[in-house]
C-alpha cells in the first residue's frame, strides 16, 4: 500500500477546514519552517511537506481526489491506514 501523507495533519487543520483556514495555516507553518528563517536541519524538508500539503488542499479538484483516496485507503486496508494515522499523529505531537 502506498503511504499517504496526512496533509491535514501537516497543516494542523481539520479535514473540513475552509480554504481560508487552509491558507492561514499554510502561511503560519511556511513562515515557521522557511529555510531562510529557520536554521534547523529538517526545516527544508518540513517546508517542502507544508508546500506539498497546501498545493493539494488549496485546489478543489486536487483536494477532492486526495479526500477520495484517503477514504478508499481506509476502506481497503483499515488496520494499516489506522496505524499510519496513529504514527503520523504521534510524530506530530512529539515534534
Amino acid at each position: 500500500m502506498k503511504n499517504i501523507k496526512d496533509y491535514y495533519l501537516v497543516l494542523g487543520v481539520e479535514s473540513d477546514a475552509s480554504l481560508a483556514t487552509v491558507k492561514t495555516a499554510f502561511r503560519q507553518k511556511a513562515s515557521l519552517f522557511h529555510p531562510d528563517k529557520n536554521a534547523a536541519h529538517d526545516a527544508p524538508d518540513k517546508f517542502r511537506e507544508i508546500k506539498e500539503a497546501y498545493d493539494t488542499l488549496s485546489v478543489a479538484e486536487k483536494r477532492s481526489a486526495y479526500d477520495e483516496n484517503r477514504r478508499r485507503n481506509l476502506l481497503d486496508n483499515p488496520i494499516q491506514t489506522a496505524r499510519e494515522i496513529w504514527t503520523n499523529y504521534i510524530q506530530g505531537v512529539l515534534h
